[in-house]
């Protein structure tokens, strides 16, 4: 399988409030959630999904009402004026990356093979891994597995591959890991995981595009239209979780003399959504997702 779907039902259930409707999968993948989606739509019923991986565009779907859009969704607002549209009404993200993405060895992203240092979605940007881990500045570096990694001992981390390439180029994932064996065994996967997801996050500049499409999603919500967003990690669950509840990324809305602010959403419900039980023992990755639905005020 290409992608397993995560909390499918769920964000379908919660983003289709009308069959006629235009709707809009920011995380294309495999198709699973674009699927479901048609599958509650009518014949006047639109979809639209991006996704930005040419691996993608070969799970297109055959569909008079389906429109695939090979483009990262930064570019969501201006990709659906190209086609005409200016409001939607409901859209979907299922960020991080898919299950093919990790499965496919050669795209760098998994921890469990060696591959070409890489990890980038769009294999035609310019910037990779390798880049990132051999050129980059050393405060650079340490910046990167602090924030994104969220590595307390980043300097060191960053130090040491400064170190390191001074004599050798880093190439592949088994050379960075390498570097970093006295990690007991114990902490080994947790430990490379951040650090992989830390530079992935740069390679792809994965929160700041987040945020680009959350701002613009507001913008092309019709009134009553849903914003349903499921992520993986807490640096992703936070930006998400900031914008529904005030339109704001970081800082305090500003507040009337009653101490009240304007909102952009209602929450359909306060706490995150998570896979239950069964789905998580069915698809480990799973175990990580939470979900979040705005409804544009």
């Amino acid at each position: 399988m290409y992608h397993n779907p995560v909390l499918l039902k769920q964000s379908v259930d919660a983003l289709v409030t009308n069959p006629d409707g235009i709707y809009v999968d920011c995380t294309f993948g495999g198709g699973g959630h674009s699927r479901e989606i048609l599958n509650r739509l009518s014949d006047k019923g639109k979809l639209f999904s991006f996704d930005q991986d040419l691996d993608a565009l070969k799970n297109a779907i055959d569909d008079p009402r389906f429109t695939l859009v090979n483009q990262n969704f930064r570019f969501l607002e201006n990709s659906m004026l190209a086609y005409g549209i200016t409001q939607v009404d409901g859209i979907l993200a299922d960020l991080g990356v898919s299950s093919h993405q990790f499965d496919e060895a050669e795209r760098g992203f998994s921890t469990r093979s060696n591959a070409p240092l890489d990890m980038r979605m769009n294999v035609m940007q310019g910037l990779d891994a390798k880049k990132i881990i051999n050129d980059y500045e050393e405060e650079d570096l340490a910046d990167i597995f602090y924030h994104y990694g969220e590595l307390r001992e980043a300097r060191k981390l960053a130090r040491e591959i400064v170190h390191h390439r001074k004599s050798k180029k880093i190439e592949t994932t088994e050379d960075l890991k390498n570097l970093f064996s006295y990690i007991p065994a114990f902490k080994q996967n947790k430990f490379f995981a951040q650090v992989f997801q830390a530079i992935r996050i740069e390679v792809n500049q994965e929160l700041e595009v987040l945020k680009e499409m959350l701002v613009q999603s507001y913008k092309i919500l019709k009134v009553d239209g849903r914003l349903v967003v499921i992520s993986y990690h807490s640096l992703e669950d936070r930006l998400v979780k900031r914008f529904l509840k005030n339109g704001m990324f970081e800082g305090e809305p500003q507040r009337d003399i009653y101490g009240n602010y304007s909102k952009s959403f209602d929450l359909l419900q306060t706490k995150a959504i998570i896979p239950d039980d069964k789905e998580i023992e069915e698809n480990s990755r799973a175990r990580s997702a939470k979900m979040r639905i705005g409804i544009k005020l």
